[in-house]
């Protein structure tokens, strides 16, 4: 049985049928993670406790389907290191809700995956440590700030990993590795408890998996028993819807910055799908550059300020023991940053609170907005490691990543597909977007493309990727 090419869903439909054991599929999860350990995706692995828990997982939708946690969250008894040096031998007693709910839905978690130092960065590549490694090509980078448990996915380890995304940290992953990842709206999900004290609550946890089957019963699993307060219902989404929508779509950079030509196929190629499929697609400029660099250097002082708040926290945790040299550079940088610019980040947060206004507006016109995920395909090792002058990583990070910011800022829904490859056949992510609270047009959509142009659910699959990939 090739059980690493099972999505969630038919492995805990063969674990209830009786075809296999949860047990069985756990064993063989960990037989992966040994297999792929060159990722270095796992930072603190619980198999043993895998291995006793697996039979008893909670009787959810996923029962016994094997998994990981992303080291920023919570469990019980098993060390939470928030990819950094200076929460070394934090070990918390209680597990987080955003956790357990989403343990609840049957999972059995194998451990904690990798991370960059708070999630602060779009690459996980830890200072003086490996790097966890793309399994496609493994030169390049698996994202960030979710790069384990999308480097585990996309290897087959496990089908569907807990990811959280405060800037696009599910969408730049799930891009870089070939994978469906779906921020869902604001409060959709228990809300995470270390965004409590955020000014703006930017940050989300969902889900990265390989299939967009797996994402959207993930979240009818959750709505079933806990239903959002205030959004409309996803539902169960099984397949494309039968609206014929107002398609806008993009390809450029709101700041911009050059966008690749791989990717910028894949996003054109997505239209044409899109209009083969009776919508109407037409080409918009959703924001005007000079509004779009004013939101970048707004979120930049905002994610300082929160990189600073990360500092306070581990100053507080370990007290007499916290030196500022546990931290990385780019986690010093941005909290100098901040300091730099108290004032301009203070208004700036105004200004990011009314930015809802002209995304509202922008939707009035068109029911989803399609652009490249990040500008590039996943970068070589190096290019965007936080051992990097800040100057230069901040740079880098700008021209990367500033498509994905724009949903958390305003709490909407966001999926990544992997719609393109580049001639090497490394995946490029296509992003959709829609209005709060329409994660279903989101999902019907994604089906409908999944199914009109199928992506590989291997590793091979993708290296075999030829050119053409990108073209109808």
């Amino acid at each position: 049985m090739e059980l690493e090419r099972w999505d969630g869903v038919e492995t805990a439909a063969r674990i209830a049928r009786g075809e296999v054991s949860a047990q069985e599929v756990v064993r063989a999860a960990i037989e992966r993670a040994a297999a792929w350990s060159h990722l270095n995706a796992i930072v603190t692995p619980t198999f043993e406790a895998a291995l006793r828990d697996a039979d008893a997982a909670a009787p959810g939708p996923f029962r016994g389907v094997p998994s990981f946690i992303k080291d920023l969250d919570d469990v019980a008894g098993v060390p939470t290191g928030m990819g950094s040096r200076a929460f070394r031998g934090y070990v918390p007693r209680a597990t987080a809700p955003a956790v357990a709910e989403f343990l609840r839905a049957g999972f059995v978690s194998l451990g904690k995956s990798t991370t960059p130092e708070l999630g602060l960065t779009c690459t996980t590549e830890p200072e003086g440590g490996e790097p966890t490694r793309n399994p496609i090509d493994l030169e390049r980078s698996a994202g960030g700030s979710s790069g384990g448990a999308a480097a585990l996915v996309a290897a087959g380890v496990v089908p569907i990993a807990y990811a959280s995304d405060g800037g696009g940290s599910i969408r730049i992953p799930a891009a870089c590795c070939g994978l469906v990842g779906l921020k869902p709206t604001r409060h959709r999900l228990t809300d995470l408890a270390r965004t409590a004290k955020m000014p703006i609550k930017l940050a989300t946890y969902g889900v990265v998996s390989r299939t967009v089957r797996d994402t959207a019963a993930y979240y009818a699993a959750i709505e079933a028993v806990a239903p959002a307060r205030g959004l409309p219902r996803v539902g169960r989404v099984e397949g494309p819807g039968t609206r014929r929508l107002r398609i806008g779509l993009d390809a450029g950079s709101p700041v911009g910055a050059p966008v690749d030509p791989a990717v910028r196929a894949a996003v054109e190629r997505a239209g044409r799908l899109l209009e083969r499929q009776g919508h109407h697609v037409a080409l918009v400029t959703p924001f005007d550059e000079r509004r779009a660099r004013q939101l970048a250097r707004d979120f930049f002082n905002y994610w300082g300020l929160l990189a600073a708040g990360g500092i306070h926290l581990a100053r507080s945790f370990r007290r007499r023991a916290f030196r500022p040299d546990q931290l990385e550079p780019w986690t010093r940088g941005l909290a100098a940053h901040f300091k730099r610019h108290a004032l301009p980040t203070m208004v700036g947060l105004w200004r990011l609170h009314r930015f809802s206004r002209l995304y509202d507006a922008v939707f009035g016109r068109v029911d989803v907005l399609v652009t490249p995920t990040v500008a590039a395909p996943a970068p070589r090792l190096g290019h965007l490691s936080p051992a990097q002058p800040f100057a230069t990583k901040s740079e880098r990070v700008h021209a990367f990543a500033s498509f994905t910011p724009i949903a958390n800022v305003v709490g909407a829904p966001a999926i990544s597909l992997p719609l393109g490859a580049t001639g090497g056949g490394v995946p490029v992510g296509v992003q959709l977007s829609a209005r709060r609270g329409d994660e279903r047009t989101l999902l019907e959509l994604a089906f409908a493309l999944e199914a009109d142009a199928p992506w590989p659910l291997s590793v091979d699959g993708w290296r075999a990727r030829a050119p053409r990939s990108v073209e109808t």
